[in-house]
């Protein structure tokens, strides 16, 4: 794929609930595209869909219309054996809660998708260690997920969400339980990794200041995606 191409697109993808007689839309005909190497801030309240599309996105929600295209192929109808192969080799999700297995180390927690994705557990490791140290926190590599602060939690969620070099990074509010400090240091972690790596990420976030610091801003407007600014 050329650089300039999209990695990621939503071509009018619908997403509803039903509950009762009533039927509550969430995305209504949503277009989005997501370049290579580009980030991208998906800012919108509370209860505007941000999390759906993102689950749509990340094909861990099958759209009730439209399809969802990751790297060119189309995957809305795709089995559900085929779209978790996808999630586990060409994208990478962090949320708001780090989701750490708490019996595991840092490093081991980094070491289990790519395990799972078959390599050697030398292998594995020898990346793990690599990620931390590029996040700054190789020196607490042994420490279980109770023994690190709230951003290293995080750096370590980040670490295992890019251990299998995903094309596509989902991050659905990743520094929202973090205070402004620690929240802006993850960001710049989180940012450089995925720059240096030539990630694309979708980056679902409340906070106006770092989502200037992104490619280009859009919303969620009565379900549709929408510039911002």
């Amino acid at each position: 794929m050329m650089a300039g191409e999209p990695i990621l697109e939503l071509k009018a993808v619908e997403r509803y609930y039903v509950q009762g007689s009533k039927r509550l839309t969430i995305l209504n005909g949503a277009e989005f595209s997501l370049k290579r190497g580009e980030m991208v801030a998906l800012v919108a309240p509370s209860g505007t869909g941000k999390s759906t599309m993102l689950h749509a996105a990340g094909l861990l929600e099958r759209p009730n219309g439209g399809d969802v295209f990751v790297n060119n192929r189309a995957c809305g109808r795709l089995s559900d054996d085929a779209r978790t192969a996808i999630r586990r080799n060409e994208i990478g999700f962090v949320y708001q809660f780090h989701h750490l297995l708490p019996e595991f180390s840092a490093i081991e927690n980094i070491m289990m998708p790519q395990i799972i994705r078959g390599l050697s557990r030398t292998e594995a490791r020898e990346r793990a260690a690599q990620l931390l140290d590029y996040m700054k926190i190789g020196k607490r590599a042994e420490h279980r997920p109770a023994e690190l602060s709230g951003g290293e939690q995080q750096r370590v969620a980040i670490a295992r969400a890019v251990a299998n070099a995903p094309l596509i990074l989902l991050a659905d509010e990743p520094t929202g339980n973090l205070d402004p400090g620690t929240a802006t240091y993850v960001y710049e972690a989180l940012e450089a990794l995925v720059r240096q790596s030539g990630l694309s990420a979708l980056f679902a976030t409340h906070n106006h200041e770092l989502a200037r610091r992104m490619d280009r801003q859009v919303t969620l407007a009565d379900g549709k995606v929408v510039p911002l600014g």
